[in-house]
């Protein structure tokens, strides 16, 4: 990709998260990628947990990371559209190191990126995840390219709805703000009283993720999210939708079973580049 054009989508990317909220969907190969930008969204994320499947992996950071760097490039490569990537924690021991794994993955096309704060069962300290905000939005600037740094607390994913835990969450999207974040993930929250509390205290956009049978996204929207992601929900459907054929391929060897509203013609228009 073009620096020019990498700086011209990572602002819009940033311009997005200043208007009504929007819905940013989850990629986890190219295909998919330029399906989402085919039916007009405005951007797209990919999804770790997607991804490292395609990839032969299970998620939470077994894939290796140059195979994860290639595979966020062979998005951006064909995307005509902004990427945000979910590089988990980092793939990193340290801050120091982190710093060189966001240049890579800016360097592979992202204009956005998720760094979380999870680790293991638990989440990190304080101030080890703001040590780590502060040097992936160190290695932003370094690249020169607008990137949205993405902090994701995990607190309401591992322990739920709570006073103590909207305190925490509080406390540390205060933090992740000041240490350099752009945007702040509240992942696993779907309780908008808490959503509406935080989101009129935070000076920076909250994203939340879309589930079924969990808020809608306007409600998400009039609560305060500026940003709705879908994680792995659509992989997820995708790949539940592949095992259902394939079951009643295996019992009947029914060819019918194969019917789609997605053909050949469509997946080669898609992926078909101007020399092809």
């Amino acid at each position: 990709m073009r620096y020019e054009d990498q700086v011209r989508r990572a602002r819009a990317f940033h311009d997005l998260h200043q208007g009504p909220a929007f819905l940013l969907p989850n990629a986890w190969d190219p295909i998919s990628a330029l399906i989402l930008a085919k039916e007009g969204f405005p951007a797209v994320a990919t999804t770790s947990g997607g991804m490292s499947w395609a990839l032969g992996f299970a998620d939470g950071e077994q894939a290796p990371w140059p195979e994860v760097v290639k595979a966020v490039e062979r998005i951006a490569n064909v995307l005509p559209a902004p990427l945000s990537a979910d590089i988990e924690g980092g793939y990193a021991e340290s801050a120091h190191e982190l710093h060189d794994r966001v240049v890579e993955v800016v360097g592979a096309g992202a204009v956005g990126f998720n760094i979380e704060d999870r680790q293991g069962d638990g989440v990190r300290e304080l101030e080890d995840a703001c040590a780590r905000i502060a040097a992936a939005r160190a290695a932003v600037e370094r690249t020169g390219v607008q990137v949205f740094v993405n902090a994701r607390t995990d607190i309401f994913n591992l322990f739920g709805v709570s006073e103590q835990s909207e305190e925490e969450a509080g406390r540390r999207v205060a933090a992740y703000v000041e240490a350099g974040a752009s945007g702040v993930f509240l992942f696993g929250l779907s309780d908008l009283a808490i959503l509406k509390r935080m989101a009129s205290a935070t000076p920076v956009p909250l994203n939340v993720v879309g589930r079924p049978g969990g808020p809608s996204f306007e409600a998400f929207s009039s609560a305060g999210a500026r940003r709705v992601s879908i994680a792995a929900g659509l992989a997820l459907h995708a790949y539940g939708a592949a095992r259902s054929t394939a079951a009643r391929l295996r019992e009947s060897a029914d060819f019918d079973s194969l019917r789609s509203d997605f053909n050949r013609a469509q997946a080669q228009a898609l992926t078909s580049r101007p020399n092809d």
